[in-house]
């Protein structure tokens, strides 16, 4: 007689066990022919910046073109060439825009076929709000439910460190990816230290995405610049239409740093007063500080 026969429990015991191997191998086998996922997230932020200044010299977005359609597009591509068995599961673009409202250019890049577009808050001072925590929600969720393996993020900030972190926490690669400085590092240490990976992008990959923008010429420059009193007067109505357009509580951000402005705002107020007055400021310091007189002068009087 045998054991089976004198226990019929180690019989069923042992059914059962071969049914678990045999469920158990079925699942192994699916998985192995589920194919790697992969996402690229890009701070568009850091590329404007970055890029800027390495193509063009400067990390003012007015100064330059970005073609994001055919950079989007070389990111795939060389996530493609690293991930060879890996599939893209879409590509998130990270940028600032004021009151989270898409421009004309963003709305262009979250039309483009596997890209999502995310916008964090763009603050008085041209300062990008919010982008860093929309990716570490995005990379944090994708890993928390397997839905990639790896991750390209296009990015330098230390405030990354704790997205990258919590990627890693449920077994996602995150891989670096940067743009090469003209003088030095412009990706922090810490974030260097945290990822699986490193690529640097080095001035031949960018330069067929980031144009220089002509210098703007108006047919007035031959005549006699306009009056100090006239420049003031500009400068006030600026003021005027960023506190309907930017809204009180950005603009009182400004009044701190009296009687500096921030640069890109400078700049901004600069491009303005120039399309107004549609002859350039540039070369003449007396005019420009009575622009900002002007700004100050009535933003001050709102508060």
């Amino acid at each position: 007689m045998s054991e089976a026969e004198i226990n019929p429990d180690i019989a069923e015991v042992g059914a059962r066990l071969e049914r678990t191997n045999e469920l158990l191998q079925r699942m192994l086998a699916e998985v192995a022919k589920t194919p790697s996922t992969h996402a690229i997230f890009v701070d568009a932020g850091y590329v404007y910046a970055a890029a800027g200044l390495l193509v063009a010299g400067t990390e003012d977005r007015r100064a330059f073109d970005l073609d994001a359609e055919g950079l989007i597009e070389a990111f795939i591509d060389k996530a493609r060439t690293i991930f060879a068995d890996s599939r893209l599961l879409r590509v998130y673009w990270y940028d600032g825009a004021r009151r989270r409202i898409h421009t004309p250019e963003q709305q262009c890049i979250a039309e483009l076929p596997d890209v999502k577009v995310r916008l964090g808050n763009l603050n008085a001072n041209n300062q990008q709000k919010g982008v860093d925590s929309l990716i570490r929600t995005d990379l944090e969720s994708l890993a928390r439910h397997r839905a990639i393996s790896d991750a390209a993020l296009v990015g330098g900030d230390e405030d990354l460190v704790s997205a990258v972190e919590a990627a890693q926490g449920y077994g996602a690669r995150v891989h670096l990816w940067g743009i090469e400085a003209a003088d030095g590092r412009n990706q922090a240490e810490p974030l260097l230290w945290e990822v699986d990976s490193q690529r640097i992008f080095d001035l031949a990959f960018w330069q067929p995405y980031v144009t220089r923008r002509p210098v703007t010429t108006y047919e007035s420059e031959g005549d006699p610049p306009p009056s100090r009193e006239q420049v003031r007067f500009i400068g006030a109505q600026i003021a005027a239409s960023w506190l309907v357009g930017r809204g009180r509580v950005a603009m009182a951000e400004l009044l701190p740093g009296h009687p500096y402005l921030p640069g890109p705002v400078d700049q901004d107020l600069l491009i303005e007063a120039e399309k107004l007055l549609q002859r350039s400021l540039r070369g003449h310091a007396g005019l420009r500080r009575a622009l900002r007189d002007g700004f100050w002068q009535h933003l001050e009087a709102q508060f």
